[in-house]
């Protein structure tokens, strides 16, 4: 008997997305079919969402192969040699090959026609740093530091969304954010980016953040951050493991700001027990599969289409098929944060596009009206798309960033 399930991460929308078309971003769902199946999920070059979509086909042979060189077919970037398209075209399964990719495309980068990087400041510290952490685990994490003169008022940790990467758009949006005064980190999950483990693959969501409140811990230590508070900003994916860092260690923070969060999957959409038990037993017995053919949300994401192929040059971001233990664990944490909405307890900040196709923003509203704080605040962006700090007009964009900005000011231990 077919089964079909809609999931929606960060917020849920009521129809699988109209012939998504480009890359695509972390966010709803559409259809999943009976099992065994080929579950659909869609992955992007940007600030993460996901979606899924199934039907009943065979499984994918890509599985068991996860650790063969194998080229990966991708969209030719414009403007680029056709050696660096070749080096951005190869598989980027392994933590080593994203970092020959990514320093490859460093100067290309800095180029973009984007405000988020014709506007960054010039004058901001920046250090890159690779540290094992208590499990072995080599994790990439990046700081901005006000420029030199300007006292620090407070520090914002980032968590990223799914199969995206500090090092792109939020390194323009850190650049803003630490020139008003603040002391920015932000580093990848194990398998995301530049730090080790497997390309896009996510083998416990709960023990990703672990590693997050881990490295963020370790941060915290350091002598620039003595006396000041401390803010968690989560977007898409990366809204889902702020509020679970939050949960599992409320004391520790300060405020939690969340852009377009994944935090509920849709009463009516809830994935009956049978087939979550089916899909967890798969992936136990192949959780690396690729068992999710990749579909693209790119133009419901960026209501400006001249940025979404800027997106296109986040080359180390995972844009391949959705891994099937990954896809469980995102199931399971939308489930579990569901759960404990009323438990999020620290001074809140809700940003979301009210023209959001991606992620519902009346989940945003469900949010905003479950947590237990009376320090909280919702905004929704007239005409906003998904993507509201990467994909929007410029003015927008910068509107987004300031709305950031004045509600730490307001929170910060400055004032």
């Amino acid at each position: 008997m077919a089964i079909s399930l809609r999931l929606q991460y960060s917020c849920l929308i009521q129809h699988p997305p109209p012939n998504p078309t480009r890359r695509s971003l972390i966010g709803r769902s559409s259809l999943l079919a009976p099992l065994p199946s080929r579950l659909t999920w869609q992955s992007a070059r940007t600030s993460g969402v996901i979606v899924a979509n199934a039907t009943a086909t065979g499984r994918d042979s890509n599985g068991k192969d996860s650790k063969k060189k194998k080229k990966i077919k991708k969209g030719k970037l414009e403007g680029v040699s056709e050696e660096l398209n070749l080096l951005a075209s190869q598989s980027l399964d392994w933590a080593p090959t994203r970092r020959r990719v990514r320093t490859a495309f460093l100067e290309v980068q800095k180029n973009l026609d984007h405000v988020l990087f014709k506007m960054a400041p010039k004058d901001i510290q920046m250090e890159e740093t690779y540290e094992t952490n208590s499990k072995g685990v080599e994790i990439f994490w990046k700081s901005w530091l006000p420029p030199v003169g300007i006292s620090r008022k407070a520090a914002l940790f980032f968590c990223h969304g799914y199969g995206d990467t500090c090092t792109f758009f939020f390194d323009g949006i850190a650049k803003q954010i630490a020139h008003a005064g603040y002391a920015v980190y932000a580093m990848d999950y194990p398998g995301f980016g530049l730090s080790y483990g497997l390309h896009g693959y996510i083998p416990s969501f709960d023990g990703m953040v672990d590693h997050v409140i881990e490295q963020y811990n370790r941060i915290k230590g350091r002598k620039e951050l003595k006396g000041l508070r401390h803010f968690l900003l989560g977007q898409s994916m990366g809204g889902a493991v702020a509020l679970k860092v939050h949960l599992k260690r409320p004391a520790d923070w300060d405020g939690v700001l969340l852009v377009a969060p994944m935090c509920k999957i849709a009463e009516d959409v809830t994935p009956p027990g049978p087939v979550l038990k089916g899909l967890s037993f798969l992936s136990v017995l192949m959780p690396e599969a690729k068992l999710f053919p990749q579909k693209d949300l790119g133009d419901l994401a960026f209501r400006d289409p001249s940025k979404l192929k800027i997106a296109e040059f986040n080359v180390i971001s995972y844009s391949d098929q959705m891994r099937l233990r990954t896809a469980v664990e995102l199931i399971k944490a939308t489930q579990d944060i569901e759960s404990k909405l009323d438990k999020v307890s620290s001074p809140l900040l809700i940003l979301h596009g009210a023209a959001d196709k991606v992620t519902d923003p009346h989940v945003s509203q469900y949010l905003y009206d479950k947590a237990s704080t009376h320090d909280k605040t919702l905004k929704l962006y007239d005409e906003g798309y998904h993507s509201i700090l990467e994909g929007e007009p410029d003015g927008r964009i910068a509107a987004v960033i300031a709305d950031i900005i004045s509600w730490l000011d307001s929170r910060s231990s400055a004032n």
